[in-house]
């Protein structure tokens, strides 16, 4: 960091069989002090078919995978963000992230809360939901609330991290388009994506960093067309504005500088956390939706 209020941030943004540890340092020698890799990162993405023998890819924390990129975090003096597929003590499985700190210590994890379910995405049958709810993780370099992928739709998650006082949000990601899509409903796919997650910036005055896969990986099952993984990651500042942006098919490093002063600076002039009416949200936590169209 340039100073205490300036964040050097970098995303890997990558397709499966790159050399992760090569460009992680590559990352920090150009003066990353936050690193942050995509969902699921050290293997196929496996959910998109139903096999038990993908349950022996799930590893305890600690274990070999927290091992070797806290080893990483601590040689490079980063902020680190990794995601891994999780086997607890109870034996459940969660897909979780996994957050250390410049001295490679484990600053704290996050299991992904919400779940998805469908061709190629049999996440479901994998994962247990999320039992550490919305907390963001204190670093040294400020709090971070880390959601990963389904969850960047769901506008209550990035709220709640922001309401627990993180001052950035992180979202790894392993998103990308069924291959039988005309380019139409592609370019409406990624275009929602984006401008869901630069609202969620937007609406909580907060910077956001987008680390999605990149590539083609096919159905290991053979029940579907694979799935080519739309990247387009991206760094956004705190009124959503763009501060860097890779395409489609980059397996690249997206570094962005941050200024974390921005926050405040917005939320003076939009104070949209402040002008709630909590008194009458009450209805957010009903499940069913109303039907108010008039007949």
């Amino acid at each position: 960091m340039s100073t205490p209020n300036t964040l050097n941030a970098a995303l890997l943004q990558i397709s499966h069989g790159d050399d992760i540890d090569a460009k992680l340092s590559a990352a920090a020698k150009q003066g990353a002090h936050l690193i942050v890799l995509p969902e699921l990162h050290d293997h196929p993405y496996f959910c998109q078919t139903k096999d038990p023998q993908h349950f022996a890819l799930a590893e305890s924390i600690p274990g070999p995978c927290t091992s070797h990129y806290s080893q990483l975090a601590r040689q490079h003096s980063v902020v680190l963000i990794i995601s891994i597929f999780e086997k607890t003590n109870t034996r459940h499985f969660h897909n979780t992230a996994v957050v250390f700190d410049t001295d490679g210590q484990l600053a704290g994890r996050y299991r992904k809360m919400h779940i998805p379910e469908g061709p190629n995405y049999y996440e479901q049958y994998y994962f247990s939901p999320g039992d550490l709810g919305f907390e963001p993780i204190q670093t040294s370099i400020g709090k971070i609330g880390v959601l990963i992928c389904w969850d960047q739709w769901f506008p209550e998650a990035a709220r709640l991290m922001t309401l627990a006082g993180a001052d950035i949000l992180v979202y790894p990601t392993a998103i990308g388009w069924d291959p039988v899509d005309d380019e139409d409903e592609k370019q409406r796919q990624l275009d929602a994506w984006i401008i869901v997650q630069r609202a969620h910036a937007v609406a909580n005055s907060l910077p956001v960093i987008v680390c999605n896969r990149t590539g083609f990986e096919k159905d290991p099952g053979g029940n579907t067309s694979g799935i080519d993984f739309w990247g387009n990651s991206f760094i956004c500042g705190p009124q959503g504005e763009l501060l860097g942006s890779l395409n489609a098919t980059q397996s690249s490093i997206l570094s962005a500088r941050i200024d974390l002063n921005r926050t405040d600076e917005v939320r003076h002039v939009w104070p949209y956390l402040l002008d709630r009416r909590i008194d009458g949200y009450h209805d957010l936590i009903q499940q069913k939706l109303t039907n108010r169209i008039k007949k």
